[in-house]
């Protein structure tokens, strides 16, 4: 099975424009999401992880960012309920790629976004193993 070229999408996900998006729907979407659409973020960049689990993260972010969705974003609680799913799903598959400096890089950025309290919400997700602490 040979992948689609996703770099040829490059342009239109860009660094900024992720962040922006993230950015605007934070305080909506909480902690947990923008937590694991982060700590997705930063493992897509490793160069430690494989083509397979670099083409899920980017279906996953893709989903996230893309307006359209299956339950759409501007739902109250529901609208963002598919995108966290879908993250979780893939910060499952890809939870042995995830190194503690993607963590670290992640929680710094989501410090930026929300108060300690919040902040405590998205820790308890991923203590040790995504598996341990279901949302």
């Amino acid at each position: 099975m040979e992948l689609p070229d996703f770099l040829k999408y490059e342009d239109k996900y860009s660094d900024k424009g992720f962040v922006d998006k993230i950015a605007h729907i934070a305080k909506r979407s909480g902690a947990k999401l923008v937590y694991a659409a982060l700590i997705l973020y930063y493992t897509l960049q490793s160069d430690k992880v494989s083509v397979k689990d670099k083409a899920i993260i980017i279906g996953a972010l893709g989903y996230l960012i893309s307006p359209l969705d299956v339950v759409p974003d501007a739902i109250p609680i529901a609208g963002l309920g598919d995108d966290l799913a879908v993250l979780m799903y893939v910060v499952h598959k890809v939870w042995a790629e995830v190194s503690d400096e993607v963590k670290e890089k992640a929680h710094s950025k989501l410090a930026q976004w929300f108060d300690e309290d919040e902040q405590k919400a998205a820790d308890d997700l991923f203590k040790n193993d995504p598996e341990d602490n279901p949302i």
